[in-house]
């Protein structure tokens, strides 16, 4: 099983192949956007605009689930991120990334990559690195800045 095997819904509402990302390096993050990392969406673009012709791509999946932090539409989700920080990585629909309703691409990741609590995601703007045959490298904690991954990220683009 790989990344490769989901599915979700792009927050302008198509179903996408998450195979359509094979041969990609992945950061997937789930985000929100009244959150104290949501800054965190400027530097995700960063890395984005630097690696994407490397083959990175970013997906990210916002989430209501931490403290109530995306209560907007998804247009309203998808606006800000355009807006407010130049987001033009691929989006998703808002996804529940834990509990027994999470999306089972997040229950694999959790389950492919634990952290400082097991399985569970403990908050906005988990992080999870994916190489190019769709398994999971690592889990970073969201705190942890976009561009401390950059060693990790060059490192995989080029095996």
């Amino acid at each position: 099983m790989s990344v490769h095997d989901f599915a979700a819904r792009r927050i302008t509402g198509e179903e996408q192949s998450l195979s359509e990302f094979a041969g990609f390096v992945l950061l997937i993050v789930n985000t929100a956007s009244k959150c104290g990392f949501t800054p965190q969406y400027r530097e995700l673009q960063q890395l984005y605009d630097k690696y994407h012709e490397r083959g990175l791509e970013i997906l990210g999946f916002p989430c209501n689930q931490f403290g109530g932090q995306e209560p907007g539409s998804e247009d309203e989700i998808l606006e800000f991120c355009q807006v407010r920080y130049g987001v033009t990585f691929p989006m998703f629909s808002k996804t529940k990334v834990k509990g027994p309703n999470a999306h089972p691409l997040f229950q694999y990741l959790s389950r492919e990559a634990p952290g400082i609590f097991g399985q569970a995601i403990k908050w906005n703007f988990t992080k999870f690195l994916i190489n190019r045959e769709g398994r999971v490298v690592r889990r970073f904690a969201p705190a942890t800045k976009p561009e401390q991954l950059e060693r990790e990220i060059e490192s995989i683009l080029q095996e």
